[in-house]
């Protein structure tokens, strides 16, 4: 069994963390305050090919592994997780349905482009009535004269109104239940297809989250994606590799978390002494420093089983479940350490607490997470 990273593993790590350090983290508490998406951020993380890094070579992408791709979204989101979020949604959410499931024609005309970093892709699944529940979609597409007719509204959809294309999930067959559901490719500049509203965040706020609607939205019937009446056993493999990247975005927080609260320890002085030589203090820290440790192992396991193409829907969402728990108690420390100033704006830690609670939301909440696991263990 071999921990160690590849020669090119380490490379992306090291552009990764310097392109974080030297850029990203500058721009972060401001991005953060100003709810501002960080335009020319993404244009250089496409110029660097993160946009595409695990996408094959062939159609746009770096051809890079998942190992890479976890180890770049850590760096980015340790410092700012807004960006790395919309580096996840992007790569694990928009390119890869149209990498699993898309003909080569549409591989060329979308996913060529969105791994070059030419236009962002989202996933249209989330709906007001159709959340943990996503077999429960409302969004209806019909076919009328060559034309798949789309009706419905979808919420809480990263980059959707960055402009590119929404891989939407719709109701092709009434009456089918969940084999009823198919997936559509929707440009983003089609008639009928709007933006409904955008969200003030309490975390994230540098991060593209609106609804959409969409009204008589035409689309070509070969924008189908896959079969139709796949979209569901679709959307579930896409989630499963998803759920890698918010659990590297986790790791990410908890890192930045940690840092800040090692840091502050080894220099707020009480009663005498550093506050990091008290035992509650560094016991705390040490089982967080632990805890993140251990998700990065199943991260990159699930990451591996992926590559490998061995089942891998388990250790996903373990990875998913331990690095986002992982990543509010490491912020809530961190908060804690700092004391009174840990609930300023002046630190960063408060952010980190705001950004790390959607990691146990988005891509399925922890409950769903367990649920998972469970069906997994055959309960």
């Amino acid at each position: 069994m071999d921990f160690s990273y590849t020669s090119e593993q380490q490379m992306v790590q090291r552009m990764a963390r310097s392109f974080a350090n030297e850029v990203i983290a500058p721009n972060a508490a401001e991005l953060d305050a100003e709810a501002r998406f960080p335009v020319e951020i993404v244009e250089r993380m496409a110029e660097l090919g993160f946009l595409g890094l695990p996408i094959p070579e062939e159609y746009g992408g770096s051809g890079l592994d998942s190992i890479c791709y976890a180890l770049a979204v850590e760096e980015i989101g340790r410092a700012c997780a807004s960006t790395g979020i919309t580096l996840a949604a992007h790569v694990s959410l928009g390119c890869a349905p149209l990498y699993l499931f898309g003909t080569d024609e549409q591989k060329l005309k979308w996913l060529v482009p969105a791994a070059r970093g030419q236009l962002l892709a989202a996933f249209g699944l989330t709906e007001p009535e159709a959340g943990s529940d996503a077999g429960a979609t409302r969004t209806t597409a019909c076919l009328e004269d060559d034309h798949w007719v789309i009706n419905g509204t979808k919420c809480f959809i990263t980059n959707a109104s960055r402009g590119g294309l929404v891989i939407v999930t719709a109701r092709t067959d009434e009456g089918a239940g969940t084999r009823g559901i198919s997936c559509i490719i929707v440009p983003t500049g089609t008639p009928g297809f709007s933006v409904s509203k955008q969200y003030e965040k309490m975390g994230l706020r540098a991060s593209d989250t609106v609804e959409l609607s969409l009204e008589d939205c035409r689309v070509p019937a070969a924008n189908l994606l896959g079969a139709r009446g796949q979209g569901f056993k679709q959307f579930l493999q896409v989630l499963d590799g998803g759920r890698i990247g918010i659990a590297a975005l986790s790791l990410g927080i908890a890192r930045a978390s940690l840092e800040a609260a090692v840091k502050y320890a080894g220099e707020r002085v009480q009663f005498g002494r550093p506050i990091g030589k008290f035992q509650a203090i560094g016991f705390r820290l040490a089982d967080i420093a632990t805890r993140i440790e251990l998700a990065r192992t199943i991260t990159h396991k699930a990451a591996w089983l992926k590559d490998n193409k061995l089942p891998f829907t388990k250790e996903a969402a373990m990875a998913k479940l331990s690095a986002s728990e992982a990543a509010v108690e490491a912020a809530l420390a961190a908060i804690q350490v700092h004391g009174g100033y840990g609930y300023m704006k002046e630190y960063p830690v408060e952010r980190y607490l705001r950004d790390a609670k959607l990691m146990e939301i988005g891509e399925g909440t922890s409950e769903i997470q367990r649920l998972v696991i469970a069906r997994q263990l055959g309960l």
